[in-house]
């Protein structure tokens, strides 16, 4: 397809990829001109640059189309083109010439691998033009512009993470190598189509937008509902927010003086700040002096008295030669004399008798001035001196006046006038500071902390299989030996590895899935052989790879109830259906699990064969045409096919057919984790896969699983086969049935498969499975709270 052909693309990006040139058209089609693909030492994968912009056109897409013009080597097992990350196969297409088979392996919206299988041969050494397009979940194949397969298959998954690979005509450096020519190479991945109808993907879109609809009228009913309640409740009352401070009340915006501070109420908050005195410039006869109740000086009356000034109501006392007391007070700018009264009778010695310089009458001394009042206010207390009282701040406030009446909080940790010590932090309160550790340490006295050994105290996030070190303000994590990961996360360690699925469960030790055993997994367990099972008498029992199944033996064929231990197999008419070899000088007799040929009486009958429509003479031994490892025999009108006997000895032994007779190091394969190398003709389990190795390529196929036939199927963890279940929360895959609904907590209909957050939660996910409520919560959910 050319830039013009495809809608005058405006921009074309060339970019060298290995041995060839790779062409990337920015709007959404990767193209790959003429490829010459027959050695086996190369690395043909787009540079990170290339590869990322076309990955972010083909992210998170559900509609594309592979389109490639080839010609495979006949029996070579290859990749065409493969996009993964790390073991994940988001999009990947191979062709198998050792099954004649293609094969579309990539991943869905459940983080599963999934593999589709499509019997055709294409490595047949001939030219040929394959399409693959899928839409959401719908697929088609065609090859030579014929339609050959057409499926409903689960929606591909496109969220490539960074780090994603394109590689073509090989999976890696190692393995799926494409051996033959590849032309025009082209993944289109979106195309906008010219008809009006919707395509599968648009379908999908749609459900999954009324799904989204759903969900939020849902939770909009909800919130709409407790909106209507509190409304209601508002309705009975006026809310405002107000501030409360020593007992009082005040609404918002309200102001007020508090001592020597201006303070408002704020959206609920009180907020102070400093009062500042206005400048007073005070009459004849007048001063500035405090008064009672009031922050700020205010001009006062004076009086002028044997060169001292007094203000308005002030005392003072003026003892005559004789010792007599006289008692002046100050009043409208004159110090006149007052009565000084009686004085009250002193319990103490009259040493101990102290003269005061505004009254007349003596006090014992330590006499308690302070309960005779006192103008200090918060913060400030009062003190007793011999003959009066004075205000003093309490620790930790400075005075805002001469007089000590009024005081405000230092912040000692802002002037640094606090001894907190290494590995503390300064927080001030009210009149005094705190010294908090930091975080890692623990405390030693008020000033100072020391290092918190979190493992000791069983504070850390180390795994169980890890070894915690204490570190300056923390700790490290080092895995036990046997063991790999970050420390918080620390896997077993299995120095072989586990085969076939296995998981390492502690050091050097497998758990193996069910059907296979031995220290790393290694062996497939015969079901059949060691008399696990036991099948009717009509069909043969087959082991496979960690499993096995009763398979109808020749003569017989399943009636469609495919029952497990081959109870359904029942006899084939091979006469009345044409499935038998009796030649025309026969007469074919149908017996129970087979048939006979049986020539009339009187008649010189041949003894020949009938095979695929030719004639076969009696004792004639040919190979099959499409299946050379297969040799067949004529034996009275018996024709009786069986695999090519092996003989290693023999120099002219076919390898294809007998792999395990090839001695070259060169047909060796390497397994995909790097590890292990096998022999031609090994097998091995791999991802839930069954691989082979053919002379030095590796094909792999998925394994096959029993049919499961019921509603609700989960694969169990480190299985490959999925299983019945009757409780549909546990299941992973169900048969859904649309006609079937589900009442959501509010009481809203939702339909089979979709999923909402339950009403008065975060982190609780619940799923509509054919009728069934199913909810469960998401720890990582409540860990991001």
């Amino acid at each position: 397809m050319s830039p013009k052909q495809s809608g005058g693309y405006p921009k074309v990006l060339i970019m060298p990829l290995g041995k060839v040139i790779t062409r990337v058209l920015v709007p959404g089609i990767l193209f790959f001109p003429l490829l010459f693909i027959l050695d086996t030492s190369r690395n043909v994968k787009a540079s990170p640059e290339t590869a990322e912009i076309f990955f972010q056109k083909l992210r998170n897409k559900c509609e594309f189309t592979i389109l490639v013009t080839l010609k495979q080597t006949h029996l070579n097992s290859g990749v065409i083109l493969s996009i993964h990350h790390l073991d994940h196969r988001y999009l990947e297409l191979e062709s198998s010439g050792h099954r004649n088979e293609i094969r579309l392996h990539y991943r869905s919206g459940s983080h599963r691998s999934h593999t589709e299988v499509f019997p055709y041969i294409l490595a047949d050494d001939k030219w040929h033009r394959l399409s693959l397009a899928i839409s959401a979940s719908h697929l088609i194949l065609h090859v030579d512009c014929n339609k050959i397969y057409e499926r409903v298959v689960e929606k591909p998954f496109m969220d490539l993470p960074l780090g994603t690979t394109f590689w073509l005509g090989q999976r890696n450096t190692a393995h799926g190598y494409f051996k033959g020519i590849m032309q025009d190479v082209q993944l289109l991945v979106c195309f906008l189509p010219s008809f009006s109808c919707p395509t599968c993907n648009d379908f999908h879109g749609l459900v999954q937008k009324i799904m989204e609809l759903q969900d939020i009228l849902a939770k909009t009913s909800a919130k709409l509902s407790q909106a209507e309640q509190r409304m209601n409740k508002l309705d009975q009352c006026y809310c405002e927010r107000t501030c409360t401070m020593k007992g009082t009340t005040y609404r918002e915006f309200e102001s007020w003086t508090d001592g020597c501070k201006n303070c408002t109420c704020m959206n609920g908050t009180v907020q102070c700040e400093a009062l500042v005195c206005p400048l007073a410039d005070c009459p004849l006869n007048s001063a500035l002096t405090y008064v009672d109740g009031k922050c700020c000086k205010e001009c006062q009356s004076v009086c002028v008295f044997e060169g001292r000034t007094y203000f308005e109501g002030q005392r003072e006392t003026v003892y005559s030669g004789s010792g007599d007391c006289v008692l002046f007070e100050c009043k409208d700018h004159k110090m006149q004399r007052i009565p000084k009264g009686i004085c009250p009778a002193l319990s103490c010695p009259e040493s101990q008798q102290i003269p005061l310089s505004h009254s007349c009458c003596k006090v014992c001394k330590g006499h308690d001035f302070c309960t005779e009042g006192h103008n200090c206010m918060e913060h400030s207390v009062c003190r007793n001196l011999e003959d009066r009282a004075v205000c003093s701040c309490r620790d930790g406030f400075r005075a805002l006046r001469e007089d000590n009446a009024y005081c405000e909080d230092i912040d000692e940790c802002a002037e640094g006038r606090h001894y907190c010590r290494e590995n503390t932090m300064c927080v001030n309160t009210p009149g005094s500071f705190m010294c908090v550790c930091k975080t890692g340490y623990i405390r030693i006295d008020d000033y100072s902390c020391t290092e918190h050994d979190e493992c000791v105290t069983n504070q850390h996030n180390c795994d169980e299989n890890a070894l915690c070190f204490n570190t300056v303000g923390g700790h490290n994590c080092v895995c036990k030996p046997g063991y790999t990961g970050n420390g918080t996360i620390c896997k077993a360690f299995c120095k072989d590895g586990c085969r076939n699925g296995g998981a390492c469960i502690a050091s050097n030790v497998c758990a193996c899935p069910q059907g296979f055993t031995g220290p790393s997994c290694e062996t497939d367990i015969d079901e059949c052989s060691d008399g696990f099972v036991q099948c009717d008498s009509r069909a043969n029992c087959i082991n496979l790879p960690g499993w096995y199944h009763c398979e109808c033996r020749d003569g017989y064929h399943d009636n469609g109830m495919f029952s497990p231990s081959g109870e359904s197999c029942e006899d084939i008419d091979e006469c009345g259906t044409g499935r038998h070899s009796c030649a025309n000088d026969t007469v074919c007799f149908n017996l129970d699990g087979g048939y006979d040929c049986r020539c009339p009486h009187g008649k010189n009958c041949t003894g020949d064969c009938i095979h695929e429509g030719k004639i076969k003479h009696n004792g004639q031994i040919w190979v099959l045409e499409n299946d050379r490892c297969s040799v067949c025999s004529c034996q009275n009108g018996y024709v009786m096919c069986r695999r090519m006997v092996c003989d290693c000895q023999n120099p002219t032994v076919d390898l294809f057919c007998c792999p395990e007779c090839d001695p070259r190091l060169s047909s060796q394969c390497l397994h995909q984790s790097g590890e292990f190398s096998y022999n031609s003709g090994d097998s091995w389990i791999q991802n839930c896969q069954q691989c082979r190795c053919l002379q030095g390529e590796v094909d792999c196929w998925p394994l096959p699983c029993p049919e499961v036939d019921c509603e609700f199927s989960m694969l169990p963890e480190n299985e490959c086969c999925p299983r019945c279940v009757s409780d549909p929360c546990q299941a992973d895959t169900i048969r859904n049935d649309i006609t079937k609904t589900c009442l959501d907590e509010t009481n809203v209909v939702r339909f089979t498969g979709s999923s909402w957050i339950k009403h008065g939660t975060e982190c609780t996910l619940c799923q509509c499975k054919n009728g069934h409520v199913c909810c469960s919560v998401d720890p990582q959910c409540l860990q991001e709270l």
